[in-house]
C-alpha cells in the first residue's frame, strides 16, 4: 500500500537581471516544483519580449525598424506592432506627452558615463520627436516613419508589458497569488493569501528607503523617477525622462506612480504624469476612473488623486507636506 505524501505548498521566487534592469518574480505554489518551472516560464517570456523590442540589440525587431523604416514600411509582426499602435494611442491621450520618438534625443545619453548631448545636438534631434510622424498600416502590419532620423523606442511601456505578460502566464498555470516585477512596474495577482500586497513607494532621495507603502490586489503599480538612471552636474539632474516638446530631462518632479489594472497603461501613464507635472498629471488621472496617482514634486511635496484612499496619513517630506488634488483640476485641498 502506497500512501499519498502531501506537497508542501510555499512562496517561490527568484530574481534575475535583464532589460536594463532587474525583473523578479514571486508566487505561491502548492507543488513547489511545479512553481520552479512556471518561474522559468515568466523569466523565459522576459527575455524572449526584450529580443524583440530592445534597441540595445542590432538583431531585435525594433532595431530593423529603426533602420529601414524611414526608407520603406516594415513588417512589424502582430505583437510588436499592437503594443506600437498601443503607445501611439497614449500618445494622443497624453496630448504628446508620452512619446516613443524620444529616442532620437534619448539615445545620446550615456547615464553610467555621465555623457549627455550638448545644446546643438539637443537642437538638432529634437525635430524627429514627435509621436505623428509614424504612421501604420493596419492592412499590412507594417511600420514606417515620415522622416529621415526618426528613432522610436518602447522603454516607457515594454516593462509593463513584460510584467503584464507574466502574470497573464502565471494565471493561465493556475496561479493564484503572485507578483511580478521589472524595474519600477509591478503586477500583483490576487492577494497575498488572504491580506493585501504592502507596495512601497521609493523615497526620491533617500536610497532604500519608502516614501509610501500601499496595500494592492489585483492592481498594477508603476512608478517613473528621477533617480532611475541619471547623473548631477552643475547641481542640474540628468536623467533618462525626456519631455519630448524640448528634448530635454522633465524638471519639477521626482517621481510620478500610477495604479491601475493595467501594467502597461500604468508604465506609459507614470511616464506621461512625470513629464506632465502635478496639476496636468492629475488632472489627466482624473479622467480616468479605473487610474490613480501618487506624485512627488520638485520640493519633495507629496500628492495623491482623489480617488486613492489611504489606510493612514501618508509621511511628509521633511519640509514638505501631504497634498491632495482634485481630480477636475480646480485646486488644492489639504
Amino acid at each position: 500500500m502506497f500512501l499519498a505524501i502531501p506537497l508542501r505548498a510555499e512562496w517561490i521566487g527568484d530574481a534575475r537581471p535583464m532589460m536594463g534592469t532587474e525583473v523578479s518574480v514571486y508566487l505561491w505554489s502548492d507543488d513547489p516544483g511545479a512553481g520552479r518551472r512556471v518561474l522559468d516560464e515568466v523569466f523565459s517570456e522576459a527575455e524572449r519580449i526584450d529580443r524583440l523590442m530592445s534597441t540595445y540589440r542590432d538583431e531585435s525587431e525594433i532595431s530593423k525598424i529603426n533602420r529601414e523604416a524611414a526608407a520603406k514600411p516594415v513588417a512589424a509582426g502582430d505583437e510588436l506592432f499592437s503594443l506600437i499602435r498601443r503607445s501611439l494611442d497614449i500618445s494622443v491621450l497624453t496630448r504628446g506627452a508620452f512619446d516613443i520618438t524620444y529616442d532620437s534625443v534619448g539615445r545620446h545619453y550615456d547615464f553610467r558615463a555621465r555623457r549627455r548631448p550638448d545644446r546643438e545636438v539637443v537642437e538638432t534631434e529634437r525635430n524627429f520627436i514627435d509621436f505623428r510622424f509614424v504612421e501604420l498600416d493596419q492592412a499590412t502590419g507594417t511600420v514606417a516613419f515620415e522622416k529621415d532620423g526618426v528613432r522610436i523606442n518602447l522603454g516607457g511601456i515594454a516593462k509593463g508589458y513584460v510584467v503584464e505578460r507574466g502574470v497573464d502566464l502565471l494565471r493561465r498555470r493556475g496561479v493564484e497569488h503572485a507578483i511580478v516585477t521589472a524595474g519600477g512596474d509591478s503586477r500583483l495577482l490576487g492577494d497575498r493569501r488572504g491580506r493585501p500586497w504592502m507596495v512601497g513607494i521609493r523615497d526620491p532621495r533617500e536610497d532604500g528607503e519608502v516614501a509610501i507603502s500601499l496595500p494592492l490586489a489585483d492592481e498594477a503599480i508603476s512608478t517613473s523617477g528621477d533617480y532611475e538612471r541619471y547623473f548631477d552636474e552643475d547641481g542640474v539632474r540628468y536623467h533618462h525622462i525626456i519631455r519630448p516638446s524640448t528634448g530635454e530631462p522633465a524638471g519639477g518632479m521626482r517621481s510620478a506612480t500610477v495604479i491601475g489594472p493595467d501594467a502597461v497603461i500604468t508604465d506609459a501613464l507614470s511616464t506621461s504624469v512625470f513629464v506632465m507635472g502635478v496639476h496636468r498629471g492629475l488632472t489627466l488621472i482624473g479622467t480616468l476612473p479605473d487610474y490613480e496617482s501618487v506624485v512627488i514634486d520638485a520640493g519633495g511635496r507629496v500628492y495623491f488623486s482623489d480617488g486613492l484612499t489611504l489606510p493612514e496619513p501618508p509621511p511628509a517630506d521633511p519640509g514638505g507636506e501631504s497634498t491632495r488634488m482634485s481630480p477636475k483640476g480646480d485646486g488644492f485641498s489639504l
